[in-house]
């Protein structure tokens, strides 16, 4: 297996791409192809004193910012790191591909390099979010990849972070629940209606609808919404929890006392910041299209690089891709059969 990193991709970049490579290449057999400005790569990798094998360099001279409109950077900047990254996948030279990048190049990238998986209407950006004091997360999808939404669209999300929930956390039937006004079945504009009649239909373990309040308290496996929703509410609740953060470590520290105080229960603190804390949820996949994308935060360190390079291999070694192909092709037939009936029937 070749697991392929944008090593220009994020704040910091590429030295922190490269220490968690190094990390993840300590404890894994797999490949791990670096690829960017080979001058700047190698350097921490001398810095770090690698002597491994198993990481390699592939030279990117050019690299995608986020202030490039992302489709112009896709089609001008032909020898950056997430162009050439996107073509070795869509070539098999690798399986899989991380960037802490442009989240608009990488999306652009992998529609325009890779395309979709044939009968996937829209391609979904995942993430997860931890459920409080489980030590698991869910899966929440889309995070912003369509702000406009039709039925479908979230019918397939459903679908498809079911599948990937299934293949990397080995659960049977994951709990998938749409992201609406209210938990009643009724609640809801058109658009949620419409999809929570699909999404009940459907093969998923569909189990009605849910509140964005709910979703820390591990209400469902896998949440659906449409790209709007599903961006602010999770922005939204990461601003909460830094803010909480904040105020609790001010709060700590204002006198003697406190501190006293903050001494004692600092344990527990830290337990509390775990619960917040994503680094060791490896990447967020862009499913739907025809290869393995993963995201990770622009701000990654090696942390999360490691567990990005470590949790990318079951989404390898799952098929996750070709499940999802799989499935929308098993869906397209059975839908095609049952028109066939109700034409026959009339």
């Amino acid at each position: 297996m070749k697991i392929l990193i944008d090593g220009m991709g994020g704040d910091y970049a590429p030295e922190e791409i490269v220490k968690g490579a190094i990390k993840a290449a300590k404890e894994i057999d797999e490949k791990i192809l670096i690829i960017g400005r080979e001058s700047q790569i190698k350097l921490y990798l001398d810095k770090y004193k690698y002597r491994g094998k198993n990481i390699e360099i592939v030279n990117a001279s050019e690299v995608i910012t986020n202030d490039e409109h992302p489709a112009m950077a896709i089609k001008r900047k032909k020898d950056s790191s997430i162009v050439k990254g996107m073509n070795m996948l869509k070539e098999g030279e690798a399986d899989v591909f991380i960037s802490a990048g442009s989240t608009g190049a990488l999306l652009s990238g992998a529609l325009l390099l890779l395309g979709r998986i044939k009968g996937i209407k829209r391609p979904a950006i995942a993430a997860w979010f931890p459920k409080i004091g489980q030590n698991d997360q869910t899966l929440l999808l889309d995070c912003g990849a369509n702000a406009d939404c039709k039925p479908e669209y979230l019918y397939q999300f459903g679908m498809m972070g079911s599948i990937f929930v299934h293949c990397i956390k080995g659960i049977d039937k994951p709990v998938v629940k749409l992201l609406n006004v209210g938990a009643e079945d009724a609640k809801g504009d058109e658009l949620h209606k419409t999809a929570f009649d699909m999404l009940r239909d459907s093969k998923a373990n569909f189990c009605g609808n849910i509140e964005g309040r709910d979703i820390v308290f591990g209400g469902a496996d896998v949440v659906v919404a449409d790209g709007f929703s599903g961006n602010v509410f999770l922005k939204s609740s990461e601003g909460v929890a830094l803010c909480l953060m904040d105020m609790i470590k001010s709060k700590l520290t204002e006198g003697v006392a406190a501190k006293a105080g903050a001494v004692l229960a600092y344990g527990k603190l830290k337990d509390i910041k775990s619960e917040f804390d994503y680094a060791d949820a490896g990447g967020a996949p862009i499913l739907g299209v025809k290869g393995a994308v993963l995201k990770i935060h622009g701000n990654s360190k090696e942390k999360e690089v490691y567990w990005a390079i470590k949790k990318a291999i079951p989404y390898v070694q799952k098929d996750v891709t070709g499940m999802i192909a799989q499935a929308i092709m098993d869906d397209e037939i059975n839908q095609e059969s049952a028109e066939e009936i109700i034409r026959n029937e009339m």
